[in-house]
């Protein structure tokens, strides 16, 4: 009989159960056994799962019991499936519980922590008065509360001459509001009706004239405790603002080292660290069990650090670019890691 514990990781789609195994295989050094399912897997009555693995190197369909434990790569709002999950296997037996965060839950979550001071103002669309808000910031960023990648993504500042200047991911604007036209009209028009936040706009600090962000990827492993898995800088295109969708990717500890004295950059990196811990462990207690997350910040002008976005999907796919990459196995190793110790508590 074999004693080793059983964990499934839970996809979307059949069409996506293959490629996401073979990536988590690629890195396992555990001694476990794996396979990925998708919630129409879930033969409920007889309390069985339809799962994919891989044995002896041939893909292998079959029916498996429950696992000890899941690790979620659905990309969901709601945890429907995890709670039913949970009933049988045990709580706390899943992560990534709740993984699609919702901007303005979240915001309020981190205004009320000890990183208050890291949070931009942010505010919800229907519920304020942009001209006051242009009076005190000049630039704005509005954002879907549920969004990614940097799609619908707004940036709108109000010139000196009275006009606001609407763009979406260049930093030209898309379109151009007339000082005697009504920006709230025209942004209503824009943005429909779906749900939206506007934000602070930080006056962010260049490398080479071009927008840069930081993204920390906080992951949990054998120990099931929070830690930092790697730093990396997203460098936007010239003249963009977007850094999701990125032109080049760098260590972040390079970048800081280029911007600044080896002093503040090491002064800068132990901050990324204690706040990108905190800020997961604070997003856990909103969202349920977490096991990864990113945590995206912004520097100013002034060299301080801003959190921008939590991410509950980090696309992990960016650090194929990172040259000379060291911790492409732990990105994966961590998750399955983690996945083991919830199967021995």
């Amino acid at each position: 009989m074999d004693t080793r514990p059983l964990i499934g990781i839970l996809v979307q789609k059949r069409s996506s159960r293959k490629r996401i195994l073979k990536l988590y295989h690629r890195y396992l050094d555990l001694n476990l056994r794996l396979y990925s399912f998708t919630p129409a897997d879930i033969l409920w009555k007889e309390q069985r799962i339809i799962g994919l693995c891989l044995k002896n190197g041939i893909w292998k369909q079959s029916s498996f019991p429950f696992p000890h434990a899941v690790y979620n790569r659905c990309f969901n709002k709601k945890n429907i499936t995890i709670q039913r999950l949970e009933k049988v296997i045990g709580k706390k037996k899943c992560f990534n519980n709740i993984n699609f965060f919702n901007k303005w839950d979240l915001y309020n979550r981190l205004k009320q922590s000890k990183l208050k001071s890291y949070v931009p103002d942010t505010f919800l669309y229907n519920e304020v008065n942009l001209s006051q808000l242009f009076d005190e910031y000049k630039l704005i960023y509005i954002k879907p509360s549920y969004g990614s990648k940097g799609r619908s993504v707004y940036r709108v500042e109000k010139t000196e001459h009275g006009d606001f200047h609407i763009s979406l991911h260049s930093l030209a604007p898309r379109y151009i509001c007339r000082k005697d036209e009504d920006i709230q009209k025209k942004l209503d028009k824009l943005l429909g009706r779906k749900k939206y936040v506007v934000q602070q706009g930080i006056r962010m600090c260049l490398i080479d004239q071009q927008y840069f962000d930081i993204r920390v990827l906080v992951q949990k492993g054998i120990l099931g405790e929070w830690t930092v898995s790697t730093l990396a800088c997203r460098v936007a295109y010239k003249n963009h603002f977007n850094t999701s969708i990125c032109e080049t990717v760098y260590d972040a500890a390079d970048i800081l080292q280029r911007l600044f004295s080896q002093e503040k950059a090491n002064e800068i990196l132990h901050s990324l660290y204690e706040v990108s811990v905190k800020a997961a462990q604070e997003a856990e207690t909103l969202m349920g069990s977490l096991g990864e997350l990113s945590v995206d910040f912004a520097l100013d002008e002034q060299r301080k650090l801003w959190i921008v976005e939590l991410n509950g999907n980090p696309q992990k796919n960016i650090y194929k670019d990172l040259i000379g990459f060291k911790h492409k196995k732990l990105i994966y190793r961590r998750p399955l890691e983690y996945a083991y110790f919830l199967s021995q508590s």
